[in-house]
């Protein structure tokens, strides 16, 4: 039964007949929201969108060049296993320390109770700090880092970036990805466009230069920026990066979903070197699952303009799915007005009307104090729907476990046969405990200060068979 259904049910509503497989989802950031700033908050939050009638929640975990979980990639890498309490998470944010805790581990939890599949959303990819941030990464590893031809690391979008050619860096943010995906039981990871050029005005660090030199007998790159064919080397290392990327991943977890949200085309070409549609054409045993390009615009006739750009590109590539494609459409952000709600609407029955695999809400904000009650009543008139990239059922909320005795819980009979994980409340936060095969009834001990205890569908590789975080290798 699909687990949008039942997270209805356990909601207390009446299930309705299921609509046709879409992605339902939203990111969830840090930033300008308080929706995952605490546990209650998560756990409030992940309750409601499976109410509204969301499937799949996309949630940040590397941002500003600190990961959202203790990391021992990173601890080995600049030292500190996370973003430490007093370092921003935002320009603007006040000089207030904030503890470290694992968001990530904390809102898988919460998503999977509710029923909702949950997507690692690395953020920041290349992307090491902003301008006006002196972090950890941007301190330590300065010769990562790329820059334009006056030596300036800071681009033109305001945000200092790792050199997407720097061997060391390359292996750094996969490396990061692997662990996530090993330690994490995650649906899914996703990058966007900052897995890309900082802009197409930078590559002139040492390393690339470096690259181009012996790829073409000695000489520099072209001082102009924009020159096509420097334009276009750039463009192809890119492109055999974005393809090693996957097959590493994919090779390390092979029902993880792998996820892009690009800027639309063909601005990201003109701006950051990225030709995603090409990436679009790998056979669909071997690339990328789902393209949600952020068609952020602020009416219908410019989203349907855009929207309708997109899949042209994807059909001159001869790589048009459209089951892949998932509309990124914005309900609110920096700026303008958010959008109206008629603007959603159609938004989203343009991306049904052409097959599309679904959408992603920019971002839960919108969902949660700007649009609540019309989304939850539009998902209504048509039915809950499962997500098309998972198996029916593949996310089932929580079951809840009886207390047997002083410090015992009981696994009863009704439980389905497989591997579980277990979590336990200790009356601020749930945590994972450990995992249990289950085959019939079976009565465990939990430590004393868990006061519920609760079963969650184990959906990684068995333990002898998973990937650790491997030195990677990957070509220039």
């Amino acid at each position: 039964m699909a687990a949008s259904v039942l997270s209805r049910r356990a909601h207390g509503q009446a299930a309705r007949p299921p609509a046709a497989p879409e992605v339902r989802g939203t990111w969830l950031t840090t930033t300008a929201n308080d929706a995952i700033a605490t546990p209650a908050n998560s756990a409030r939050t992940m309750r409601r969108l499976a109410a509204i009638g969301l499937n799949t929640v996309y949630v940040e975990c590397w941002k500003n060049g600190y990961t959202q979980w203790p990391s021992k990639v990173l601890e080995r890498t600049i030292g500190v296993a996370q973003r430490p309490a007093a370092a921003l998470q935002d320009p603007g944010d006040p000089p207030r320390a904030i503890a470290p805790r694992d968001l990530l581990g904390e809102t898988l939890i919460e998503a999977h109770r509710h029923g909702l599949a949950h997507v690692a959303w690395f953020e920041y990819g290349f992307m090491a700090a902003h301008g006006g941030t002196m972090n950890h990464l941007r301190r330590l590893k300065p010769d990562w880092l790329s820059r334009d031809i006056e030596g300036r690391e800071v681009a033109p979008n305001g945000f200092v970036w790792m050199n997407p050619l720097h061997p060391e860096a390359r292996r750094f943010l996969l490396e990061l990805m692997l662990e996530a995906i090993e330690r994490y039981d995650l649906d899914g990871v996703q990058l966007d466009d900052r897995i890309v050029w900082p802009y197409v005005t930078m590559g002139y660090d040492d390393t690339t230069r470096a690259l181009y030199a012996a790829e073409h007998g000695g000489r520099q790159p072209p001082a102009d920026a924009r020159d096509p064919a420097w334009k276009r080397w750039r463009a192809d290392k890119l492109n055999a990066l974005a393809r090693e990327f996957v097959a590493t991943l994919r090779k390390a977890r092979p029902q993880l979903l792998v996820s892009m949200s690009p800027a639309p085309y063909p601005w990201s070409y003109e701006h950051y070197l990225l030709e995603w549609p090409l990436w679009a054409r790998w056979p669909q045993g071997e690339g990328w699952h789902e393209f949600v390009p952020q068609a952020y615009r602020f009416s219908y006739a410019a989203f349907e303009v855009t929207w309708l750009e997109q899949i042209e590109a994807l059909r001159a590539a001869g790589a048009y799915r459209p089951q892949q494609l998932v509309a990124g459409i914005r309900i609110t952000g920096d700026g303008r007005d958010d959008s109206s709600w008629p603007q959603l609407r159609d938004s989203i029955r343009l991306a049904r009307a052409q097959g599309n695999g679904g959408h992603v809400l920019w971002f839960s904000r919108g969902v949660l104090e700007r649009y609540p009650a019309e989304l939850k009543a539009f998902y209504d008139e048509s039915g809950a729907a499962e997500s098309p990239r998972f198996p029916a059922g593949w996310r089932r909320p929580a079951r809840a476990l009886k207390r047997d005795g002083p410090d015992g819980w009981l696994i009863d009979a009704a439980t389905p046969a497989g591997r579980w994980r277990v979590i336990g409340f200790d009356g601020q936060r749930w945590h994972e405990w450990r995992t249990v095969d289950v085959a019939g009834p079976i009565r465990i001990n939990a430590p004393a200060h868990f006061t519920r205890i609760e079963l969650l569908v184990d959906r990684r590789p068995p333990e002898g068979t998973r990937t650790a975080a491997p030195s990677v290798e990957l070509d220039a």
